[in-house]
């Protein structure tokens, strides 16, 4: 039952991302919702709003301030949708990313949450991975987000995000950096960490 009941829900987030890909109104109403007074409503809303983002991030951008906003509702769904939605239109609209760093830091310190905790790793990699200025800013916090969690149940999906920021534009200072935080792992770890602490090492210095 339980099963169905997942099955039902997806397939309902399915069509009402499609009806707002083409309709104006439909996503509107859906974006007013990340900021109503239901939590289950604004759970849906996200899930929406980044499964759109996913397929046609230029949709969502125009919404880049609301979804900014969405990062401080109280449940932890809302926020791990609007980063990943986020980090999905960074290609389209940095500047409005921008204003979404400190949200991402408190969802990165997240206790209680995973999934808020590597929602926000990612978007900062992504962001942090587009000007070697945006590198030096989110740094710290991917660093501090790497020695936290070394070792965690969502650390591996992190580190896959940190190798795909080590292939961005980013400074020599935050190259240097990263490449110290990851010599230890690509030197005496093994498996998995082994290989992608050395794929980050082979990319900040190439």
């Amino acid at each position: 039952m339980r099963g169905n009941n997942a099955l039902s829900k997806a397939q309902e987030i399915q069509d009402a991302a499609r009806e707002a890909m083409e309709n104006d109104k439909a996503l509107n109403e859906i974006v007013e919702a990340l900021a109503g007074s239901s939590r289950r409503s604004r759970q849906q809303a996200a899930s929406v709003i980044a499964q759109i983002a996913k397929q046609n991030p230029e949709r969502i951008a125009p919404f880049g301030e609301d979804l900014v906003d969405a990062l401080n509702r109280p449940e932890s769904q809302t926020r791990w949708e609007a980063l990943d939605a986020l980090a999905s239109i960074v290609s389209v609209d940095s500047r409005v990313c921008d204003k979404a760093i400190a949200g991402a830091e408190t969802a990165l310190f997240d206790e209680e949450s995973g999934p808020v905790r590597l929602a926000a790793m990612r978007f900062l990699c992504t962001l942090g991975a587009t000007t070697e200025n945006r590198s030096e800013k989110t740094w710290p916090l991917i660093e501090e987000g790497i020695r936290c969690y070394h070792g965690d149940l969502e650390f591996p999906d992190m580190l896959v995000a940190v190798v795909d920021f080590s292939t961005g534009k980013l400074s020599d200072r935050v190259k240097s950096a990263l490449a110290d935080r990851m010599r230890f792992d690509a030197e005496n770890s093994r498996g998995t960490l082994r290989k992608r602490a050395q794929t980050i090492l082979d990319n900040v210095s190439a």
